[in-house]
């Protein structure tokens, strides 16, 4: 399940996760963030029980996320204990974001 993110719950649902969390910074009118969005749903399937896979729309909720200089979308964000440990930028293969989303996890 992919939990919408806006300012008011980022901390709690971000910042504050039991679970490391993957950060999709997205905008309705990207074109790589649409060909993004049902891959990063898969990977919420996929990483259920060990990853928190949250959306956060940049133009309704920007100022969640500009601390992370978010610059460009699709940006992805890895929080651990509520600190970014990798940071992604535009539209990629599944499996090289699985890969990627692993990596994160080690």
């Amino acid at each position: 399940m992919v939990v919408k993110v806006t300012e008011a719950t980022f901390e709690q649902e971000v910042l504050k996760s039991e679970f490391p969390v993957l950060l999709d910074c997205y905008a309705d009118w990207c074109g790589p963030c649409k060909m993004m969005s049902p891959v990063v749903d898969k990977m919420a399937e996929v990483f259920a029980g060990r990853l928190k896979v949250c959306k956060l729309n940049v133009d309704e909720d920007g100022a969640a996320v500009m601390q992370y200089n978010v610059m460009s979308i699709p940006n992805f964000l890895f929080f651990k204990n509520g600190e970014v440990v990798k940071n992604m930028v535009g539209g990629m293969a599944p499996a090289a974001f699985q890969a990627a989303i692993e990596e994160a996890l080690a």
